[in-house]
C-alpha cells in the first residue's frame, strides 16, 4: 500500500499534468520547495518519497525554467501516465474544485494541527461575526485563514481575499475584493459586499503605511455593519485598536501531533519532542529546521534560532539576496533583484514567501535580519539601492528609488521628486501619497506639503488635505487649495469668494486660463441629460466676458481653441445645429481636418441628431467602430457615454459590455478632466447595472465631489436618498 505522503505528492502533481514538453514557465508548485509547501512539510521530508516515486516511474524529473524565477533552469517534477493511473486506482479523494472567489488567494496547503481552530473560527464567521486573527510572524495565520476559506467555500460561501503591502490603500483592497479599479468610497465598497455568505479577508494588514490607515479603518468599520463576515489577519501589534465589532483571537504554536507531521517521518518521538519544544511548535521555525542545525535551548526565542542558525548557514550569495529583500518596501519579481543568485538557496531554505511571480522574505526572517543592521549601515544600503534603481526605467523603478532615497538619510533632492511627480501620481496615487508624506517628515520644504495636499484633494481625502493646507504659509498657493477644499466640501459660496480673491492676483494670461477652466468645470458639473436652460445662459454669458485680444499670439490660439470647443459643445447640447456647424468649421481650421478631436466632435454631432426620436444606426455603428480602433482611454469612454445618452433608456448588450470592460481600466486622478469623466462613468454603471446601483452611485458621489462638481453631487445625492 502506497504511503499517504507519496499519494499526496501524486495528487498535487496531477494538477499540472500535460506540460512535460514545456521548457519555460513551469509552475513553482512542481519544484521541490513548491511540493513541500503544498504538503505542509519540511523540504527534507519529501526527498525519500520523491526518490521512491521516481524509481517506480510514477514521476520524472527534468530541468526547466520556473515561473517567477530568473532564466536559469531548475529541477522540476512531472507526474507520468503511470503515476496518474496509480493515483486513480488508489481512489485518492483529493480533486480540483471550482469555487466563487476573488483576489490573490494563496495556494492551499496541507495544514497540520489546526483542526480545532479551523472549526471554531469558521463557526464564528458563519454566524456573521468578525474576527481579528493575530499572532507572531510565521505562526501560520495566513495558512489557517486559507483552509478556513476553503471550508466555507465548500459550503457555498463567496471568498474575497485582499493581501496588503506598503502601498495598499482602500482602492487596492476594493480591486482585490471586487475586481474593480478606482473605488475610494468606503460606503460604496461596503455596499457592494453587503451580502450574506460573503467571507471578506484582509491579510498582512500590519504592512499598511500610516498614510492609509484611517481610510482603511473606516472601510473596516463600514463593512463590519454589513451581512458579510470579515477575517482580518495581523501580526502583533495591530495598527487598529478600536475594532469593536471583532472577536480577537491569538494563534499560538502547534501541539505535538500537528508539529510532528511537519518533520521528516523517520524522526523518532524523542528527537521530535526535543525539536518541537525547542522551537515552541512554531510552524515556520519547524519548516526552517534541518537535520544538521543546532537547536536552541528550550524557551529560547524563535528569533534567536533564526539569527544564530538559519541565517548563519547561508552562503555569501544567499546573504546578498537576503539583505536586498529585507530592506525592500515591496515584494519583488526575481528579475528585479540586483542580487538574484541567492534566490534558489533562500527558497530551498523555506525563507521566501511567494506571491505569484513576486517574492519577499517571511516577515519573521525579515525582522530578524533587519536587527543585524545599525542605522548607519541601513542608510548606506538604501543609498546604494537608490543608485541601482536610478539606472532602471519606468514607474516601478521611480517608486523604488524614491523609497530608498527617503530612507538613505541624505538631503532630499526636491527637484528629482517634483520632476517624477507626474509619473508617480498618474500610475499609482497611493504610492505617491506615501512618498510625499514621507518627504514632509524628512524635509521642511513647503512644496512637498503643497503636493501632498493636492494628492489628497484629488483622492477626495478631505481630512488629510485639510491638515496639510492648514500648515501652509499664507498666500495665493494656500488660497487656491482652500478654494478647492471648499468646493469638494460643498461650501460653494466660500469657494466663489476665494476664487475671486485669487483671480484679482493673477496676471492676464492666468486670468483667462482661470475663466476657461471655470466654464469647463461648470459645463461638466451636472448629471447626464439635457442641459438646464439657466446653465446654458450662464455659460454663454461667461464666454462672452472672455477677452483674448490682448494675449500673445501663442496664448491667444490656445485660448481660442478652448473657447470654440466649449461653444461647439453647448451648440450640440441645445440642438443649435447652425452654431455647431460654424464652430466646427473654425475648429477644423485650428486643428486640421484629420485631427482625432474633430472626429469625436463629428461623431457627437451625428449622435445628437434624432429623427422621430431615433439616432441614425450608421452614426451608432461609426461611433462603435471608432471606440474599437481608439487607444485613447479618454476618447473611448467619452464616446461610450455619448452613445449611452443618445440611445437611452434602452441600451443594447454590446454597449453595456463595452462600458463594463473599459470601466475596469485605471483612470488617473491627477487630471481634472479624468476625475469628472470617472464620476460620469460610475453614474452610468449605476444605470447599466441596476442591481448594484446604490454602490455605484455612492462611488460616483465621492468622485463628483473630488472633481469639484458640487451641483452634480447634490443632484445625485437626491437620487441616492430615494434609493435608500
Amino acid at each position: 500500500m502506497m504511503s499517504g505522503t507519496r499519494l499526496r505528492i501524486l495528487a498535487h502533481l496531477s494538477k499540472y499534468y500535460g506540460n512535460f514538453d514545456d521548457k519555460w514557465n513551469i509552475p513553482r508548485e512542481q519544484s521541490l520547495p513548491g511540493i513541500a509547501e503544498a504538503l505542509g512539510v519540511v523540504r527534507s521530508a519529501v526527498h525519500n518519497p520523491l526518490a521512491t516515486l521516481e524509481k517506480d516511474k510514477l514521476i520524472i524529473s527534468k530541468n526547466a525554467q520556473v515561473t517567477g524565477k530568473d532564466s536559469r533552469r531548475r529541477k522540476v517534477i512531472h507526474i507520468t501516465q503511470l503515476g496518474l493511473e496509480t493515483l486513480s486506482e488508489a481512489d485518492f479523494p483529493e480533486q480540483i474544485k471550482k469555487f466563487r472567489h476573488f483576489g490573490p488567494i494563496p495556494n492551499l496547503i496541507n495544514l497540520h494541527g489546526r483542526d480545532t481552530e479551523v472549526l471554531d473560527i469558521s463557526n464564528v464567521l458563519k454566524r456573521n461575526k468578525n474576527i481579528l486573527l493575530n499572532g507572531l510572524p510565521g505562526i501560520g495565520k495566513s495558512s489557517l485563514a486559507r483552509v478556513i476559506a476553503e471550508k466555507m467555500m465548500e459550503e457555498g460561501w463567496t471568498l474575497r481575499w485582499a493581501s496588503c503591502n506598503n502601498d495598499t490603500d482602500i482602492s487596492a483592497i476594493a480591486k482585490m475584493w471586487l475586481k474593480q479599479s478606482g473605488m475610494y468610497s468606503s460606503k460604496a465598497i461596503s455596499t457592494a459586499v453587503d451580502h450574506p455568505r460573503n467571507l471578506l479577508i484582509i491579510d498582512e494588514i500590519q504592512e499598511l503605511d500610516n498614510r492609509h490607515i484611517n481610510s482603511i479603518n473606516q472601510l473596516i468599520s463600514d463593512t463590519a455593519l454589513t451581512k458579510a463576515s470579515i477575517l482580518i489577519i495581523v501580526r502583533a501589534p495591530s495598527p487598529f485598536d478600536n475594532l469593536i465589532e471583532f472577536d480577537n483571537i491569538r494563534l499560538e504554536g502547534l501541539p505535538f501531533e500537528g508539529a510532528k507531521k511537519i518533520l521528516p517521518s523517520n524522526i523518532d518521538n524523542i528527537l521530535a519532542t526535543k525539536i518541537i519544544q525547542s522551537l515552541g511548535g512554531h510552524p515556520l521555525a519547524l519548516h526552517l529546521w534541518a537535520p544538521d542545525t543546532q537547536l536552541p535551548e528550550e524557551n529560547d526565542a524563535v528569533q534567536e534560532y533564526v539569527k544564530s542558525t538559519v541565517i548563519k548557514r547561508l552562503s555569501d550569495e544567499g546573504i546578498k539576496t537576503l539583505d536586498e529583500l529585507s530592506l525592500s518596501p515591496l515584494p519583488l519579481n526575481t528579475d528585479e533583484l540586483f542580487s538574484s543568485i541567492g534566490t534558489d538557496e533562500l527558497d530551498n531554505s523555506a525563507i521566501l514567501k511567494w506571491h505569484s511571480k513576486e517574492v519577499e522574505l517571511h516577515h519573521l526572517i525579515k525582522n530578524v535580519r533587519r536587527s543585524f543592521f545599525t542605522q548607519e549601515k541601513t542608510q548606506e544600503f538604501h543609498s546604494e539601492m537608490a543608485k541601482k534603481w536610478a539606472k532602471k526605467e519606468g514607474f516601478r523603478a521611480i517608486r523604488m528609488e524614491a523609497h530608498h532615497r527617503l530612507q538613505s538619510g541624505q538631503k532630499i533632492d526636491s527637484d528629482w521628486f517634483i520632476s517624477n511627480l507626474p509619473t508617480l501620481v498618474s500610475k499609482d496615487s497611493s504610492a505617491a501619497a506615501i512618498i510625499f508624506e514621507q518627504a514632509i517628515h524628512n524635509s521642511d520644504e513647503e512644496i512637498f506639503r503643497e503636493i501632498a495636499s493636492d494628492i489628497a484633494l484629488e483622492r477626495g481625502e478631505i481630512a488629510i488635505a485639510s491638515s496639510h493646507i492648514n500648515s501652509l504659509s499664507d498666500g495665493i498657493n494656500k488660497t487656491k487649495r482652500l478654494a478647492r477644499f471648499a468646493r469638494i466640501s460643498g461650501n460653494v459660496r466660500l469657494a466663489i469668494e476665494l476664487d475671486l480673491k485669487i483671480f484679482n492676483q493673477l496676471n492676464p494670461i492666468e486670468k483667462i486660463k482661470a475663466q476657461i477652466n471655470e466654464i469647463v468645470r461648470l459645463h461638466d458639473d451636472r448629471l447626464p441629460g439635457k442641459m438646464p436652460p439657466d446653465l446654458i445662459n450662464n455659460l454663454k454669458k461667461k464666454i462672452k466676458l472672455i477677452d483674448i485680444s490682448s494675449l500673445p499670439i501663442e496664448n491667444r490660439n490656445v485660448a481660442s481653441l478652448s473657447i470654440n470647443l466649449l461653444q461647439n459643445s453647448i451648440a450640440l447640447e441645445t440642438q443649435d445645429l447652425h452654431s455647431a456647424a460654424v464652430s466646427r468649421g473654425i475648429l477644423e481650421s485650428q486643428l486640421g481636418y484629420d485631427n482625432q478631436k474633430l472626429k469625436i466632435i463629428d461623431l457627437r454631432s451625428r449622435l445628437a441628431i434624432k429623427i422621430n426620436d431615433n439616432v441614425s444606426p450608421k452614426a451608432i455603428e461609426d461611433a462603435r467602430s471608432e471606440i474599437e480602433k481608439s487607444y485613447n482611454l479618454l476618447n473611448k469612454l467619452s464616446l461610450i457615454h455619448m452613445i449611452l445618452e443618445a440611445l437611452g433608456p434602452k441600451y443594447p448588450e454590446w454597449i453595456i459590455q463595452l462600458h463594463s470592460e473599459i470601466s475596469e481600466e485605471y483612470l488617473p486622478e491627477d487630471i481634472a478632466t479624468y476625475r469628472r469623466l470617472s464620476a460620469q462613468k460610475w453614474y452610468w454603471k449605476g444605470i447599466l447595472e441596476p442591481e448594484k446601483k446604490l454602490s455605484h452611485w455612492r462611488e460616483a458621489l465621492g468622485k463628483f465631489k473630488s472633481a469639484e462638481c458640487s451641483n452634480a453631487a447634490n443632484e445625485l445625492l437626491k437620487l441616492i436618498s430615494n434609493l435608500i
